[in-house]
């Protein structure tokens, strides 16, 4: 939208979620977006960087990552995540958030949920298929266009988006898009976002992007990679605190001084 063909940073982000050894509210962050090019692109681009780097740290493309091996050897793996949750909950992308909730609890998931939204629903099933996941870099595609806001749908298929997620020693480590760059599609996606989320998750249309969008935006692909996490696999550290630098940390009492990091 500014003219520039290729953009890239590398920021630290915050997000309101839960803390595992795998998931910290502070977490570092490499987005990418570049112009005339889509999703495909962006898993060729996952490919040549992670690799390189590897190379350049490791000297190796096959690593251990908490006594698993992994082989980063181009090509990487893609599976559906439309065949997966039709494979393993019969769940289609037409489906809406009442059905999607009662063929999970038919199968034994989430029983103590009474009602859910389609994208809490669709966090369930990732972290259901993630604990399933190779060990080796897999290209989780074809997810379901009601849980891809921000996404180009399939030309052959609307309920599916050109989107994926991907994941290296069981983890998700990259995301990806082909970028939405009509205004009134995207607008259209955003109300119907809102009207989804519950009371406590209400939010406003982004109508500053969408004006922007309005401007004109060239197609393109949009990639984001958690470094933390890739640093986790790279140095074989079993948590995300291990490799953050200056992690926020709690005082060890009322009035005293943070712990020492």
């Amino acid at each position: 939208m500014g003219g520039l063909d290729r953009v890239y940073e590398i920021n630290r982000s915050f997000r309101n979620e839960g803390v595992s050894t795998r998931h910290n509210p502070e977490f570092t962050m490499l987005e990418v977006y570049q112009a005339y090019s889509d999703y495909q692109g962006m898993m060729q681009l996952s490919e040549d960087l992670i690799t390189s780097v590897a190379k350049e740290v490791l000297g190796k493309e096959e690593i251990v990552y908490q006594g698993k091996p992994i082989n980063l050897s181009k090509p990487w793996k893609r599976v559906s995540f439309a065949e997966l949750v039709k494979q393993k909950f019969d769940i289609e992308p037409s489906d809406e958030a009442g059905v999607m909730l009662s063929k999970l609890h038919a199968k034994g998931f989430a029983k103590e949920a009474k009602k859910l939204t389609r994208s809490q629903i669709g966090k369930i099933i990732e972290d259901i298929l993630e604990q399933d996941m190779s060990a080796n870099p897999t290209f989780v595609t074809d997810y379901f266009t009601v849980l891809c806001p921000l996404a180009k749908v399939k030309k052959d298929n609307p309920l599916i988006s050109e989107r994926f997620e991907l994941f290296i020693g069981g983890m998700e480590v990259g995301n990806a898009y082909s970028e939405l760059n009509d205004p009134i599609e995207q607008k259209k996606r955003f109300e119907e976002e809102i009207k989804d989320l519950t009371k406590d998750e209400k939010k406003c249309v982004d109508d500053d992007y969408v004006l922007a969008l309005e401007h004109g935006m060239p197609a393109a692909g949009g990639l984001g990679i958690g470094i933390d996490r890739l640093v986790m696999l790279l140095t074989d550290q079993p948590s995300i605190r291990d490799v953050i630098l200056f992690p926020l940390l709690r005082p060890e009492g009322k009035g005293e001084a943070p712990a020492a990091i």
